[in-house]
């Protein structure tokens, strides 16, 4: 048996129990007749009363009740005068027969009551036994389908039943069998009655025709992980309370069980990829520094070509000016490449200081330079905004990063605006364009590292830019978001936090 548990007593038939009571009355008339000239009829009578002890101990009540009869009998046929009769010389001995009935009877009915309270609690022992080992068994299970096989034989061995795991799909819709599961035919509608309730679901009617009659709900701590269904054969009758309770307890152990699976395979899945994250920060930091110096000494010297003395012809420095822009912008993405390496892998210390954000705006918009070219630029800052506590050289560059992505996707001299205005203790940031705006179906993915908006389009770009923006504002404890206009057009907001900025005292004139 999978489970290592005493066997359960087998009960002697009815007829059994009669035969066996009747030759321990027999037996005991045959022991005591011997004695009869030698022994009070009292001490004889207390032969009798030990032998309905016995029956009751060993027989149970019925027997028991029948051994007194019996007994009575047999001591006033046999022992009492006139013998082998019923008739009573002594009225005395009525009330000798009228104790020994009662007493007998007592003596059944507490024997009974303690033999029965003691089989109780024998099978509850053995349940609880039965439920520690499959705990343990549980404990130990690496898959569902060792959960499942560990269910399926404690239910078999314990309560003679069949039963099946039903596990919700992906989308948590259908509940399926688990696989390995024993081929029992349920009731997808009580299943899902019972998914949905948390509350167990009975149903008699199902009860004979081979399907589930019993469906219990798997509930963990923090979710419900399926239904346990379970089917009685008609031989075993009708389940009782504690079987009812044995099976609540074998559906949170499973629920347990299963739980406990699931967070170790989000936990695996976590760890691989937060290695393979590590992994790439790391080949991207080192392409960055490697490729960094060959990058500047290039675009060094492409400048340099407009230095030479006799100057070049103009085709040769139409080459160098476009040799000099391409290594620029091959030198902006591997910057970005190394600082998207550096802010993933924790290792960029902020620089806060308490300053206005009109600053930080101006300076963007004045690094951008040419890349706004053609773009008319609107700013509307509030002019109650508060001093904010942040890094001015990384906003600087999550404000170029917008900036620069707006003027790119807008129309030629589409407008471009920035907006800046306090919303309780957060200061919101908007950069708004007229351009064609995120694809909704890859709205949440546009802040990932190498997610592009419209990634078949032309546009350079590697898909870097919002990835290092969300993780700015994050290290700077905002938010970030990506929307649509509803009258066309793209929007990025991002919050930094108001804190505590310091008074400032107006100086005197």
């Amino acid at each position: 048996m999978p489970f290592d548990i005493p066997a359960r007593e087998k009960d002697l038939g009815a007829t059994q129990r009669i035969a066996l009571t009747v030759v321990a009355c027999a037996g005991t008339t045959l022991l005591a007749t011997p004695f009869l000239g030698y022994l009070d009829l009292a001490n004889i009578v207390m032969l009798f009363l030990l032998t309905v002890l016995l029956v009751a101990v060993k027989l149970g009540r019925n027997a028991a009740i029948l051994a007194s009869v019996l007994s009575v009998l047999c001591f006033d046929v046999f022992f009492v005068p006139p013998r082998f009769s019923l008739a009573v010389s002594n009225i005395q001995y009525l009330v000798t027969f009228a104790a020994m009935l009662v007493t007998a009877l007592t003596t059944t009915h507490f024997t009974s009551a303690l033999r029965h309270r003691a089989r109780e609690a024998l099978q509850r022992e053995q349940r609880t036994q039965a439920l520690y080992q499959l705990a343990r068994r549980l404990a130990g299970a690496l898959a569902v389908e060792q959960v499942v096989e560990i269910a399926e034989a404690f239910v078999r061995s314990q309560l003679s039943a069949r039963s099946v795991l039903l596990i919700p799909d992906g989308e948590g819709r259908t509940l399926k069998a688990a696989p390995a599961g024993a081929p029992l035919p349920t009731e997808p509608h009580l299943a899902h009655i019972a998914f949905d309730s948390g509350e167990r679901v009975r149903s008699g009617e199902l009860r004979g025709l081979g399907y589930a009659d019993l469906y219990f709900p798997l509930k963990a701590s923090m979710r419900i992980c399926g239904v346990l269904a379970v089917a009685f054969d008609e031989q075993t009758g009708e389940p009782g309370e504690d079987s009812l309770s044995l099976l609540d307890a074998l559906a949170s152990l499973i629920a347990v069980a299963l739980e406990r699976l699931r967070y170790v395979e989000v936990a695996q899945d976590a760890h691989v990829k937060m290695l393979t994250e590590r992994l790439r920060s790391s080949i991207l930091s080192a392409l960055s520094h490697d490729l960094r110096t060959p990058l500047t000494a290039m675009v060094g010297l492409a400048d340099s070509l407009f230095l030479v003395k006799p100057a070049l012809p103009g085709e040769a420095l139409e080459t160098a000016q476009a040799l000099h822009e391409q290594a620029e912008r091959l030198a902006g993405l591997v910057g970005n490449l190394l600082d998207m390496a550096r802010l993933n892998a924790g290792e960029v210390t902020l620089r806060r200081e308490w300053q206005p954000l009109e600053e930080v705006v101006g300076a963007s918009i004045k690094l951008l330079g040419n890349a706004l070219t053609g773009h008319p630029l609107k700013v509307t800052l509030d002019k109650a905004l508060p001093l904010l506590e942040f890094d001015a050289v990384l906003i600087e560059r999550v404000l170029c990063n917008l900036l620069e992505n707006a003027a790119k996707y807008s129309p030629a001299q589409g407008p471009i605006e920035l907006q800046a205005r306090q919303s309780g203790a957060v200061v919101e940031v908007a950069v708004l364009d007229h351009g064609p705006g995120f694809p909704a179906q890859r709205r949440d993915e546009l802040f990932n590292m190498f997610v592009r908006g419209h990634g078949e389009s032309g546009k350079p770009g590697t898909g870097l830019g919002l990835a290092i923006c969300k993780a700015i504002v994050e290290a700077h404890g905002g938010t970030i978001e990506a929307d649509n206009r509803p009258e066309g057009g793209a929007l990025v907001r991002f919050t930094l936090p108001v804190g505590n900025p310091p008074s400032i005292e107006e100086e005197l004139a």
